[in-house]
């Protein structure tokens, strides 16, 4: 199982950073079109969705390596029990926080496909298209959480800073 959840964190990430590039196309395509007097109609708009995506994609990779900011003075303070304590409600806290994200995600991806939601902007997009980075970026958010309370609980947890065992 936990090769399965790392691989679904990777291949997130490595779509996250697909996404990325392909958002450098665009802002390069839209710099280049403006130096050359050309214009590629949709590039703003898709470079929106390419680093919204991206952003969200990113999110489970980012909080499984440790990478997301942490207010460690309080935590390096507490007591072993205390800290745990507070890592557990924390963890459990964003987890709901998460699902509920994730549901309304999803749920919004949903909606645009039935009523056949389109952007204003020229590139005329069927948003439900875009939305999809979104929806599933925060259910694999979701899903690292939820596998990080339950390290959390079993023990198995790496510490979440360097710092807090520096402190120690």
């Amino acid at each position: 199982m936990r090769k399965v959840l790392d691989g679904l964190y990777d291949g997130a990430a490595w779509l996250a950073a697909l996404f990325m590039v392909g958002l450098l196309i665009a802002v390069l395509l839209s710099v280049v079109g403006r130096e050359l007097n050309f214009h590629v109609k949709g590039t703003d708009a898709y470079a929106g969705y390419l680093m919204a995506a991206a952003g969200f994609l990113a999110l489970a990779h980012t909080l499984k390596r440790g990478e997301h900011i942490r207010v460690t003075l309080l935590l390096a303070a507490l007591p072993a029990g205390a800290r745990r304590a507070l890592e557990l409600w924390a963890l459990a806290c964003s987890s709901v926080l998460a699902g509920v994200l994730s549901f309304y995600a999803a749920r919004l991806v949903w909606q645009s496909r039935a009523f056949n939601d389109i952007s204003t902007g020229n590139d005329a997009t069927p948003l439900w298209l875009p939305q999809l980075g979104m929806a599933a970026g925060t259910l694999i958010l979701f899903i690292a959480l939820v596998d990080e309370l339950v390290l959390e609980l079993r023990g198995r947890r790496a510490e979440g800073s360097a710092e807090l065992t520096r402190n120690e």
